[in-house]
């Protein structure tokens, strides 16, 4: 495949994994603050925070607050991450999200072993009681997740048979429960990836599945996370997570100097050089990730927001011609 996607639907992340990877305390108001703003740009649909223990993750230690005092804006789909029943109790307690369940498994055992304590054996098993844990609250389970990928900081290389033999494994389990996966996410959460391996893994998944629906979760630690989009775009592509001002990272991953997730404005920008619509207002973006810069208090590796987009600068060539 050579023909880009006429859209994109972008997953924004930022809220979640940014303030989840901050090290240090963020007041709840400023959080709450960049969830409207990003409601207010187009974007559809939006991670606002994760239901997760406080000790294990400090940054989300008010996700009950945060979930409580954003503004729900029409049109705008808004879900929270939870990774166990408690968290999903919590979630759903809150009646400010929508909710879809995940078949969730990861590539390497050796990082699932750091990541969730647990064999790839036991994670397989696990995901019995989480697809029951959603069906006993009616949650819908849409989306497939294979974590890892694309390599491993603590495994190397992940190879394209075993990517396939992971995502079998995850429509076995669908399967097996008589769901249907609508979505199926690769995150290269590692940021292992290159244009090549993207296109060998998205590649060999689209001969055995030629008509399901794929996502990515990149980052760019190596700078390489928008050309994998565009690669991963030639390949029939269309739904990516992303974080404004490339917030984020994982904090059982990523290591010293390592940017964040795939910049939300960047990709938007590229894309709409492109002709790729995303629905989404790219100078009202730009303003948001200046936005979480301030509320972070450092610097964030974003370039647009910097380089801001090129229509100004074609409007005023035009003028002066």
């Amino acid at each position: 495949m050579s023909d880009l996607p006429k859209s994109i639907h972008i997953y924004e992340q930022g809220p979640r994994e940014g303030f989840q990877f901050e090290k240090g305390p963020i007041p709840t108001a400023r959080k709450i603050e960049l969830v409207d703003a990003l409601s207010e740009t187009g974007v559809k649909h939006i991670q606002v925070c994760s239901f997760v223990p406080a000790k294990n993750v400090p940054g989300m230690a008010d996700a009950d607050e945060v979930a409580m005092g954003f503004k729900r804006k029409p049109g705008v789909r808004y879900e929270a991450l939870a990774m166990n029943a408690k968290g999903l109790a919590r979630s759903i307690s809150t009646g400010r999200f929508e909710t879809t369940g995940i078949i969730s498994l990861t590539a390497s055992e050796a990082f699932l072993q750091r990541n969730q304590k647990r064999t790839l054996k036991q994670n397989y098993e696990a995901q019995h009681q989480i697809i029951d844990m959603y069906k006993e609250h009616n949650i819908p389970i849409e989306r497939g997740s294979l974590m890892a990928a694309f390599g491993c900081n603590y495994a190397g290389d992940i190879s394209v048979q075993h990517v396939l033999d992971m995502t079998a494994q995850i429509f076995d389990l669908a399967a097996e429960h008589g769901l249907t996966i609508k979505v199926l996410n690769y995150a290269d959460t590692m940021a292992w990836a290159t244009p090549q391996s993207i296109k060998k893994v998205i590649g060999a998944v689209r001969e055995k599945y030629p008509e399901q629906r794929l996502s990515l979760h990149l980052h760019d630690t190596r700078g390489m996370a928008l050309a994998l989009a565009y690669a991963a775009m030639e390949m029939g592509v269309d739904v990516f997570d992303s974080c404004v001002g490339g917030l984020g990272g994982c904090p059982f991953a990523a290591h010293k100097g390592a940017a964040g997730n795939i910049c939300t404005e960047d990709l938007v920008f590229m894309c709409e050089e492109m002709g790729v619509d995303t629905g989404i207002d790219l100078d009202r973006l730009i303003e948001v990730a200046r936005l979480a810069e301030d509320i972070v208090g450092h610097p964030l590796p974003g370039s647009v927001m910097k380089g801001g987009s090129l229509r100004p600068l074609r409007e005023r060539a035009r003028e002066a011609a």
